[in-house]
């Protein structure tokens, strides 16, 4: 489970996470739904040690992530997986290399079985053939999924998805959600995705939280966001409550 408490944060002064508290089952698929300049991306940074908050804490399996220190956040994140809004993918590397990258960072495997990998994790994004190709020749679709393939490669307890539908047509937008739960499911891995995208991602979450002005307004469920009579919830998901 991922606990988050009283999670307050600040950037010269300017309030961008407002004592944020909310709760992810192990397992789950939780949605942080909200719009540019929100808070989402601070929130996301905050909950693998990228980012130390003003004040509150943040649990996972009862281990305060606040109080680790840099070693220990380390092993941290090789649990965890991170789909990063771009991609962020290496240009000069093959998608081999990209994937294999934090195979050889973080664990002693033979070439041989970084292979057997590297195989696995594009099959699982539907890119079988691809391995020797370089970011710049494939679509961007393609992009984002070598970059699921990356952050779920050493099966991590922990996927972190920033924005992952951003700058993508609708049909390759709904087809990366798709994957992606899909991916958690297979994986049993606890999901958290931080998106502006409701249509994408509203009715595949578990759990659902809508932010703005770093302020949480509604969690729960479709239906209890759904039932929210607060005027920016209600705005920000227009075309799921008629």
């Amino acid at each position: 489970m991922i606990e988050i408490k009283n999670l307050t944060k600040s950037f010269d002064g300017y309030l961008v996470l407002d004592n944020i508290s909310l709760k992810v089952d192990t397992g789950g698929f939780f949605t942080l739904m909200g719009g540019s300049g929100q808070g989402k991306s601070v929130f996301l940074q905050h909950i693998i040690g990228l980012l130390k908050p003003d004040s509150g804490t943040i649990f996972i399996d009862s281990q305060d992530v606040t109080g680790l220190s840099e070693n220990e956040l380390l092993a941290l994140r090789s649990d965890a997986g991170y789909l990063f809004q771009e991609g962020a993918l290496f240009d000069y590397l093959n998608i081999f290399d990209n994937l294999a990258l934090p195979i050889r960072e973080h664990t002693k495997k033979e070439e041989g079985e970084i292979l057997k990998m590297v195989e696995a994790a594009l099959s699982e994004v539907e890119l079988e053939g691809i391995a020797e190709k370089f970011p710049v020749q494939i679509s961007v679709g393609m992009r984002k999924r070598v970059a699921l393939a990356r952050a779920i490669i050493l099966r991590p307890k922990i996927l972190l998805c920033d924005e992952p539908t951003a700058g993508l047509d609708p049909a390759t937008g709904y087809s990366i959600s798709r994957l992606i739960l899909k991916l958690c499911h297979e994986l049993n891995t606890t999901t958290i995705v931080v998106t502006h995208d409701c249509l994408n991602f509203f009715d595949i979450s578990g759990s659902i939280a809508i932010i703005h002005a770093g302020k949480i307004l509604a969690v729960g469920n479709q239906e209890e966001i759904k039932s929210s009579q607060d005027p920016i919830v209600r705005k920000f998901i227009p075309q799921l409550i008629h």
